[in-house]
């Protein structure tokens, strides 16, 4: 009798909804907010085309190498096992770190305004305690990730949905008032912001293993999370930008989707909504500590990190726990907005590199060549915008993402120097 798989239709959607609606949608809406004002809910719908255009692409490289190494997999498939493919292979990895560490620490941000004295020191230690916790949840193994998701998910958004759908019965239209829209270039260059508040969908391609006729679940459910995100995203936007004035989603653009529950249900809309925050981002970090930790084994098993990785735990991998010590420090030290930046750009180009590596593969995946090439030019660009928005106030990125990038090339070579070993193709 085969045994049933971990993820069917519905488990993988949940496993990307889960993924991707944690810090974005309850910080970088504000941080948006605040650039493109009240039609920040553009900027979403440009988000969403990007991450279909990229979904589209990730999902046929998906069902053509069912790889647990997801993008790992897709580098080496594509440029060969050289240098270049182990290098960004690594800097994907980093990137997913990083990228929980920050959520973590939004995770921390909301549990701290319960405190009396919300500072730096219970951020950290909420911070600490989630990321802890789902390392225990994960390592009780792919089915139990599964069916905790599907709980998660289906709690959140209900109240969501429900905010969203309260909220816009008590709109100010002079809020929306096309009368008081900023600049056309805020809504471009929140583009950026918007799309890494999609992030999180490529951890759908890590479930190929454990899913049920992934040839038709796996493009099926891509979209399907990403077209429902993208509509609570821009439900959700409009909702805010027309309960708070601009002045107000600047001076609480860290909280902003919480601040706009105060004017509908008082308050107590704060507080669940703050909660629901909590909630959200520890699904983020539930779904992504899943993916990371796949990652991980099988880029030990390639040759692109320590042999560590490679040997079990109980039903998971010893690699979530390396991946979790190697967060802590990142959640302790590191600024939010400059590392939460560098995660976002590093992930576009990781994913844009992904799509030129496809271009050598159209044959093999039969994907549709002009809609690759225009996940390419789109993860580049929004790349480069990003980069080019934040260069006043946080000049210091480009610097970041320059040691990030040597970073990932030596621990390549010095890998490949003293372990003498290559990255191999996982799947034929």
């Amino acid at each position: 009798m085969q045994k049933q798989k971990a993820f069917g239709l519905w488990s993988a959607v949940f496993l990307g909804i889960g993924s991707m609606v944690g810090a974005g949608i309850f910080i970088v809406i504000g941080q948006a907010g605040a650039m493109a004002g009240n039609i920040v809910w553009l900027s979403f719908v440009f988000g969403g085309i990007i991450a279909l255009l990229s979904g589209y692409s990730l999902a046929k490289l998906a069902v053509r190498y069912q790889s647990r190494g997801g993008i790992v997999e897709y580098l080496v498939q594509g440029f060969g096992e050289n240098i270049f493919s182990g290098s960004m292979g690594v800097m994907f990895y980093f990137s997913q770190l990083i990228a929980i560490a920050a959520v973590a620490k939004s995770f921390g941000t909301y549990s701290a305004t319960f405190m009396l004295h919300g500072d730096t020191a219970w951020v950290n230690i909420f911070a600490i305690g989630i990321i802890a916790f789902f390392t225990l949840i994960n390592l009780v193994g792919a089915a139990f990730v599964a069916k905790a998701e599907n709980i998660i998910v289906i709690i959140k958004l209900g109240v969501l949905v429900t905010f969203a759908f309260s909220a816009l019965f008590t709109i100010q239209p002079q809020l929306l008032s096309v009368a008081d829209m900023p600049p056309v270039s805020g809504m471009v260059f929140a583009i950026g912001i918007t799309f890494f508040a999609y992030q999180g969908f490529s951890v759908i391609t890590n479930s190929v293993e454990d899913m049920d006729n992934p040839k038709v679940t796996m493009m099926r459910s891509m979209f399907v999370a990403l077209l429902i995100v993208a509509a609570l995203y821009i439900l959700t936007s409009i909702a805010v930008l027309g309960n708070l004035p601009l002045d107000k989603i600047i001076q609480t653009k860290d909280y902003a989707l919480a601040e706009a529950a105060k004017p509908i249900f008082g308050e107590w809309g704060f507080k669940i909504m703050a909660a629901t925050a909590l909630l959200a981002t520890a699904s983020a970090i539930n779904a992504t500590l899943y993916a990371v930790t796949d990652i991980g084994y099988t880029m030990a098993k390639e040759g692109n990190l320590p042999e560590i990785y490679e040997y079990n735990i109980y039903r998971s991998f010893e690699g979530l726990i390396i991946s979790a010590l190697l967060i802590v420090p990142m959640i302790l030290f590191f600024n939010l907005a400059q590392i939460t930046t560098v995660a976002a750009i590093v992930m576009l180009i990781v994913q844009g590199s992904t799509h030129i590596a496809h271009l050598n593969l159209l044959q093999e995946s039969g994907a549709k060549k002009y809609l690759v090439v225009l996940a390419i030019f789109s993860m580049f660009g929004v790349a480069g915008i990003t980069l080019y928005s934040t260069y006043k106030t946080m000049p210091e990125i480009a610097y970041y993402l320059i040691v990030t990038f040597a970073l990932a090339f030596t621990t390549e070579y010095l890998l490949r120097y003293f372990k003498q070993r290559i990255i191999s193709k996982q799947t034929h």
